[in-house]
């Protein structure tokens, strides 16, 4: 008792309880995926709060010189008979809407199986251990100090957990700019309180009432072939009558409602007057369908079932090792999950951050959970380790027997925290686009790089764009930085056009025969003619010629000036339609298994061609009014950026 007792006396005035604004880093390592239900659990620093596994603690005990650890240790367990009987917890409630640990969310705690949770306060260098009772003999001074700190770590929430909570918090719904003048008809039908059927095609479920002429038709398709037929949305098509209540979600208080104009769930304060429109008294309506955001958290607990991961009803073989880790979803974080792994795949990632990662954790300051260097690193070692790619043990399948054969994988959540922080979409749980993370990473790959070796150099290439003057035929050459090579989809160039064309009329007739329609007929397009496209001329109206010193008609060509190691590309399936509204190409491209770029290479200034003259345009061309400057900017801000450079950087 007496070395116990000194042990303490030496390490209490470091031992701080944490206050309102400290993150407490208690359910993952800063520098590795070990967490409490690790072998060796998880040691908490009682100054810091920051969490480490058994091989860093002492490297942050050497660095800071702080002692005290709370070893946080869980163990899996079989539930418990009253568990099983129903007669201990109360069953967890369904979540109903797009949230973690708040009211209506997601319960993240476990519900696979139950855990024994221990805790031991750890004194370095000795890593002398003393249990919770072993304290009750000591001065009451150092008893209270010590155990204040130990209940407050142990009741704060994790910094993950805190940040899983902002991000997964759901979006706040807009009031629609149609709620407080929405045009109704008069003579409508009423409508009854239920027997609802899709005007069209006779569905009897995902019915959307039009709040303007009382229409009641099915919803959109969804991508796995359910849903509606799209009856209700080219009702809007042709009609532009924007609001639609789905019928089934009406409650006193509430429903979901959308807005075709809008193109989002909205919400309409004039709802129960609408409704009573059509003689539906919203205070006696009672929810019988499931709401949007059910829809999408059903579809989203689907992700992680055995049956979303089968081909064709094959179970798939697990592998393991090195290269072989699987990354856990946080939630919608597949485009992170996958750009990653492609990305840790490439040998000069590897080297970079991998190879490097001891120099890394030497170097990193004193809150290694906000160093990029890190993070990425540990993200690194953990993907091609194989430390975390291990069959489940025995024991812990026993406990859980749906675990059997699972690796552990990792869970990158510092990572994705601190890649996100501050950007208003990654730093969010909603959906993204894999290529706008793509470049984002690299961004910040640049800016972490810029006294050191750049990994970014495999993704790097030079576009040769060429200008001529169709007057003058005098030519301009210009070169831009790329990392990701956009490629448009030509439509004409579809394999299929007879195909496309006898779908076309059949989805036609299926709609005027109010009959479902028929199996959706992609086009195909060979990848070369992507190529193509990207390499074909393009016609400028409005080019400022310096050789003529007046506008005139130009062609732009573009095409390689320099090919990387590793050529990324994005197939660019979205369009703008002539109201400016994005919409989603749905093709096939048939990519071939080996490509050949050569014809696609510049070769600069050719023999007789002839440069246009390197006289910049006047501020004021002789077309344009005065006051019109030829810059792309802000007139509040002094900021340029040219309009043709694409680097990251930029």
């Amino acid at each position: 008792m007496a070395d116990v007792k000194d042990a303490l006396l030496s390490v209490l005035p470091t031992i701080r309880v944490p206050r309102a604004g400290d993150r407490v880093h208690k359910d993952e390592c800063a520098f590795s995926f070990h967490t409490p239900e690790s072998e060796s659990g998880l040691y908490v620093c009682m100054n810091t709060f920051l969490g480490f596994g058994r091989p860093y603690v002492e490297r942050h005990y050497q660095k800071t010189g702080q002692r005290a650890f709370l070893r946080l240790k869980r163990i899996p367990k079989p539930k418990s008979e009253e568990s099983n009987s129903g007669t201990g917890d109360p069953p967890r409630k369904k979540p109903t809407r797009l949230a973690i640990g708040m009211e209506g969310g997601f319960d993240m705690s476990d519900e696979q199986c139950e855990y024994e949770e221990t805790m031991t306060l750890v004194i370095l260098p000795e890593f002398l251990e003393i249990q919770r009772d072993g304290l009750s003999g000591l001065p009451e001074m150092v008893r209270d100090r010590v155990s204040t700190a130990i209940d407050a770590i142990l009741s704060a929430d994790s910094a993950s957990r805190k940040q899983e909570v902002q991000a997964w918090d759901g979006e706040v719904r807009q009031v629609s700019k149609h709620a407080f003048n929405l045009q109704q008809h008069e003579g409508t039908p009423r409508i009854p309180p239920g027997g609802w059927k899709c005007g069209v095609c006779d569905l009897r479920e995902n019915l959307w009432l039009n709040l303007t002429d009382g229409s009641i038709l099915c919803g959109r398709r969804y991508f796995d072939g359910s849903g509606g037929n799209n009856h209700a949305v080219q009702r809007y098509r042709e009609t532009g009558y924007p609001l639609a209540v789905k019928l089934g979600t009406i409650t006193p208080d509430g429903a979901d409602v959308y807005s075709y104009d809008e193109d989002d769930m909205v919400l309409d304060p004039n709802l129960a007057e609408h409704l009573s429109h059509f003689g539906i008294d919203m205070m006696k309506m009672q929810k019988t369908d499931k709401t949007m955001t059910e829809l999408e958290i059903d579809m989203n607990q689907r992700i992680g079932e055995w049956e979303l991961i089968q081909e064709s009803g094959v179970q798939l073989q697990p592998l393991y090792g090195p290269g072989y880790t699987g990354i856990r979803n946080l939630g919608n974080s597949c485009y992170l999950n996958s750009t990653m792994q492609v990305i840790f795949s490439i040998p000069a990632f590897q080297r970079k951050y991998v190879e490097n990662m001891e120099q890394i954790f030497h170097k990193s300051p004193s809150d290694p959970t906000q160093d990029f260097s890190t993070q990425v690193a540990k993200f690194g070692y953990g993907l091609q380790s194989g430390e975390y790619s291990k069959p489940a043990l025995e024991k812990e399948t026993e406990t859980a027997p749906e675990h059997k054969g699972l690796q552990d994988g990792i869970a990158p959540r510092m990572f994705k925290a601190l890649i996100g922080k501050g950007h208003p979409e990654f730093s969010t749980n909603r959906q993204q686009d894999a290529q706008e993370f793509f470049l984002h990473f690299i961004n910040m790959i640049e800016r972490n790089c810029r006294s050191s070796s750049n990994p970014n150099e495999v993704f790097r290439f030079l576009v040769e764009e060429k200008i001529k003057c169709l007057v003058s035929q005098k030519v301009k050459y210009t070169q831009r930085v790329e990392y990701i090579l956009q490629l448009p989809v030509p439509l004409e160039a579809a394999l299929n056009k007879e195909e496309l064309t006898a779908y076309e009329q059949a989805r036609l007739q299926a709609e005027k025969d109010h009959l479902p329609l028929p199996e959706l007929v992609r086009a195909r397009i060979p990848f070369t003619s992507c190529l193509e496209a990207f390499a074909a001329p393009e016609q400028l109206d409005e080019f400022w010629s310096a050789a003529l010193q007046a506008k005139s008609n130009a062609l732009k060509t573009s095409c390689f000036a320099s090919f990387p190691d590793y050529l990324v590309i994005q197939i660019k399936k979205f369009s703008f339609g002539v109201d400016w509204v994005p919409k989603k190409l749905d093709v096939s491209i048939d990519v071939p298994d080996e490509l050949d770029l050569s014809e696609f290479r510049g070769g600069g200034l050719q023999v007789g061609e002839e440069e246009l003259p390197d006289v910049a345009p006047p501020l004021v061309t002789p077309d344009e009014p005065k006051g019109s400057l030829g810059f792309y900017g802000n007139d509040d801000d002094d900021s340029y950026c040219s309009p043709h450079f694409s680097s990251p950087t930029c």
